[in-house]
């Protein structure tokens, strides 16, 4: 059974590396819905790479029974192959244990570089930036003196929210209001850890296009969540069109710096995002995000029981 277990994994790696992800970010019933999208993201990527690595495995293992869990055991034990071995299984062997360490250890090498680049800038940051005026709509938050609009969080430990004076005068006490709560959407939500998994993946397969439209798909798609949960804390007559304004007098500042891997109001699709909160769709039924859910859970499982079903039968 094995033969045909490497076969539908590798089908099924294939279509997650490039039709699922293509459809899936031109879909449009994201935007409805971002936190049922990122799930899907998140099912995308991990099937995808237990797929790849499971179709390798399962192959190079095939000559030593007719389960993964049977091969894998009389592999580790030296129990001699049931069948000839091949050059072919010792490649997919290889390629496999290869894959394997490279995805955990691009993601690991990710992370720590995310964490040194973000505690160096919180570290010089400390240095200039000074407290928010105690009756400031952002008193929360850290001053930055820079004459262009910039506003930004560093997640961590120790996370930070700066708004530039630029921002600060640019803006009204509404907007400002807004765009503090769409930073602390960021900090709350850990959307940086959301993020980390697809510049893992990306920085490993840089030439796999889907890496790509992964990344810039959940990045789009933390910022609108950040968006709706800002929108839920706001007051006013019109919450939508005060923080759209906010994300557009960012954008059209003379421009400012964000530090590297710093959450900015300004991040994703700018023009989306402001489309989307000045003429907002219905939001998702309960029965589309239920199947979106369903879905994401499907695409989970699907290799785990291709990987584990010889064994049951």
């Amino acid at each position: 059974m094995l033969p045909a277990t490497a076969l539908a994994l590798a089908v099924l790696a294939a279509l997650l590396a490039w039709p699922v992800p293509a459809a899936l970010s031109r879909a449009r019933w994201p935007r409805r819905d971002p936190v049922a999208a990122l799930v899907c993201w998140q099912a995308v990527g991990l099937a995808g790479g237990l797929s790849i690595i499971g179709a390798l495995l399962v192959h190079g293992l095939a000559p030593w029974g007719d389960s993964l869990p049977e091969a894998w055991w009389h592999w580790v034990t030296r129990h001699p192959a049931e069948q000839p071995v091949r050059g072919d299984h010792w490649v997919a062997q290889t390629l496999a244990a290869v894959l394997a360490a490279e995805l955990l250890g691009v993601l690991v090498l990710s992370w720590v570089r995310t964490t040194r680049t973000r505690r160096r800038h919180r570290e010089l940051l400390e240095l200039v930036v000074r407290p928010g005026a105690a009756t400031s709509p952002a008193a929360d938050s850290l001053l930055l003196e820079h004459p262009a609009p910039v506003a930004f969080c560093i997640p961590g430990a120790r996370p930070l929210l700066v708004l530039s004076s630029g921002m600060v005068a640019e803006l009204d006490d509404a907007q400002l209001r807004a765009v503090v709560a769409h930073e602390r959407a960021h900090l709350r939500e850990r959307h940086h850890l959301l993020l980390l998994p697809f510049v893992a993946w990306r920085a490993a397969l840089p030439v796999l296009p889907a890496a790509d439209r992964a990344h810039d798909a959940v990045r789009d798609l933390v910022e609108m969540r950040a968006d709706d949960v800002a929108l839920a804390s706001l007051t006013g007559p019109d919450p939508r069109r005060t923080l759209a304004a906010a994300i557009v007098a960012a954008v059209g500042g003379p421009g400012g710096t964000v530090p590297a891997g710093a959450l900015a109001v300004t991040g994703g699709a700018v023009a989306v995002r402001v489309r989307r909160l000045l003429a907002p769709a219905e939001p998702l039924s309960r029965a589309g995000r239920g199947g979106a859910l369903c879905g994401a859970t499907a695409l989970l499982l699907l290799p785990t029981l291709l990987l584990l079903l010889p064994a049951l039968v």
